[in-house]
Formats: structure tokens, C-alpha cells, sequence
């Protein structure tokens, strides 16, 4: 089929797409800038240029699509007031290309992160948090799966606290450039909180099992490993760049604080035994080996 992808060039994204064009679909690939434009070029997409906040942009890739995949965010964490943007801008999207597919069954996969639930391992039937920082996206996604009952077959692939490829991406990400902007690798509070991970390219193949087979309404985990303590995750990093790693305040995560000090795993056992998905490339830990001082 042909695929509008929105993100289409970032660490996700371009796994996604080389994932379906491996598997006999087409992409059309939004590109906010010519740059990006040229990326998809060279991956074998066609280019569409216009950003999130292009409607009429979204509405046009919709039109030539026989079902979307958004993969794209503003990632602008600098601030509650960026976050805040960056989550509106996503919504307005959302709502844009639901819109554009209600009565039409084509496929609609979004993205969305994995649920905190207190005190135990996140499944892919919890609902999505509706509050604190990133509350708008899960309200978002939530009135995406709902459009099932109007005639989009809407699916969402809850994407784990890090997604990775070569040592980067994510939150252990994030860790990474904070400890090579600070000279330390730290950890919120006692380290002992866990936060789930998949490799980018087991991501993409999960991604192109919704988008052909998942029915509407339906929530799935990129999940790969279970969740791993943010202490050992800085222990790599610290290894790996040469620095000491000790706990830091929450404050130096800035707006991510408490998501990043929240104990959160999370399960994909009903993921992988309804959708065959089963990931294969290196966990989180054995990925960070890859980063280079």
C-alpha cells in the first residue's frame, strides 16, 4: 500500500521506512525542510514538504494515501512552554488526518509512549495518562483510537522510555548528551527506577505489523526489554565516556524530572503473541556499548 509517514527521517522514522519499502509498500514521506526532503529522497520515499502545522499539507498526504503512519514530534524538551507547543502542535495534527480518514477503513497507526501504572509492569490494556506534562498526548492518541467506531481502523504503538540504534536515541539518549554536557552520568534519586527500551529497527517492524494487520481500536508495545534501572543505564554511560556516575537532582532533567524518576516497566507479551512480533537486534545495555567518547 501507500504510506503517508509524517517523521519519516528521524531515528524511528527512517527505520519505519525502510521497513515498508523492504515489504513491498510506498511511502510518501512528509519533509519539513529540504534537507529532510532529500533523506527520504535517498531512502527511496517520495518527499511531501510542509511540517506539522501545515494542515493543509497533512489533508494533501492523506488524500494520496492508502493509510498513515505519524511518527513526528516537535522533541523540543527545553522547557514546560516548548513541551506544551510541541504536544498542541502534535493534537492539532491528529485530529487533522483522523479527520481525513473517518469512513474510509484505511489504517491509521500513531505513536504513543507506554503507560505509568503504580507499583507494577504496564500492559497494552491500561489506558494512557491524561495528565502532567505530556497529558495532551495521551488525550490525542486516545481520541485517535476512538475513531475505530467512525470508520478509521486507528491503532497506537506505545514506544518504551528509550528507542535506540547504535548507542543513541531516547531517554538513555538524553542521559548521554546531558553527561557529556555536565561530566557526570547521573540518575534521578536511587537509580532504581526502570524504564523500558526496543532497538529502532524492531520498533519499525512493529509498526508495519499494525499498519497491515491490526484491527481498530487497538493499542500495542514496542517493548523489548521489560525495563532496565536508569542506575545501570548510567553505569554504561559513564563507562563508555569516561565519567563518574552518581545521583543528580530531578531539576537537571528539567520538565522530563519526574517522568524520568518514575519507576515505569512495561509489558509486550500480548504484542508479540497476536501480532507474531518478536524483536531480534541488541538490548539497551548491550546497544550503549556503541557510544563513543
Amino acid at each position: 500500500m501507500r504510506v503517508f509517514v509524517t517523521g519519516g527521517t528521524g531515528l524511528i522514522g527512517s527505520a519505519v521506512v525502510a521497513e515498508l519499502l523492504g515489504n513491498g509498500h510506498t511511502v510518501l514521506a512528509l519533509a519539513r525542510s529540504d534537507a529532510s526532503a532529500l533523506v527520504a529522497e535517498a531512502a527511496g520515499a517520495e518527499p511531501l514538504r510542509g511540517g506539522l502545522a501545515d494542515l493543509d499539507i497533512l489533508r494533501a498526504g492523506v488524500a494520496q494515501a492508502d493509510g498513515v503512519i505519524h511518527l513526528a514530534f516537535a522533541n523540543d524538551f527545553s522547557s514546560p512552554d516548548a513541551l506544551a507547543k510541541a504536544v498542541a502542535e502534535e493534537g492539532a495534527a491528529l485530529a487533522t488526518l483522523g479527520e481525513e480518514l473517518v469512513g474510509s477503513d484505511r489504517p491509521f497507526v500513531t505513536v504513543s509512549g507506554t503507560p505509568y501504572v503504580p507499583g507494577r509492569v504496564s500492559t497494552e490494556a491500561d489506558p494512557l495518562p491524561t495528565d502532567g506534562p505530556v497529558g495532551g498526548r495521551g488525550r490525542a492518541v486516545t481520541a485517535v483510537l476512538g475513531l475505530a467506531s467512525r470508520g478509521v481502523r486507528s491503532t497506537a504503538v506505545r514506544m518504551p522510555r528509550t528507542v535506540h540504534n547504535q548507542g543513541a536515541g531516547g531517554f538513555a539518549g538524553l542521559l548521554t548528551g546531558i553527561a557529556r554536557q555536565t561530566g557526570t552520568s547521573g540518575y534521578p534519586g536511587d537509580g532504581a527506577q526502570r524504564w523500558p527500551a526496543v532497538h529502532a529497527l524492531d520498533a519499525a517492524v512493529l509498526f508495519r505489523l499494525a499498519l497491515e494487520q491490526a484491527s481498530a481500536g487497538t493499542s500495542w508495545h514496542a517493548v523489548a526489554d521489560e525495563g532496565d534501572k536508569v542506575r545501570d543505564i548510567a553505569t554504561v554511560i559513564g563507562r563508555r565516556l569516561g565519567l563518574p556516575v552518581e545521583s543528580v537532582p530531578s531539576e537537571t532533567y528539567g520538565p522530563l524530572g519526574p517522568i524520568f524518576a518514575t519507576d515505569q516497566p512495561s509489558s509486550s507479551t500480548h504484542t508479540r503473541q497476536a501480532l507474531g512480533w518478536e524483536p531480534k537486534h541488541p538490548s539497551l545495555l548491550e546497544d550503549l556499548e556503541n557510544i563513543r567518547p
